[in-house]
């Protein structure tokens, strides 16, 4: 499997924030991004959120190009 990644800058949000995370294990980056969403930008962790996330997760090579 690819390397994934997440970048707050595509997600939605008040604080400007920069954060990208990426990571091979989808479930090690999505369990960190999470704990990110939660410790700075206040969401609460719930299936809901954990999708969202998931959702937002592509390929590092195609994030660089």
């Amino acid at each position: 499997m690819a390397r994934m990644m997440i970048d707050c800058r595509d997600m939605p949000s008040d604080s400007n924030c920069t954060l990208a995370i990426a990571g091979d294990d989808v479930e090690d980056l999505l369990d960190a991004a999470t704990q990110h969403a939660i410790s700075k930008h206040g969401h609460e962790d719930g299936p809901e959120l954990r999708e969202g996330i998931r959702g937002g997760l592509k390929p590092v090579e195609s994030a660089m190009a």
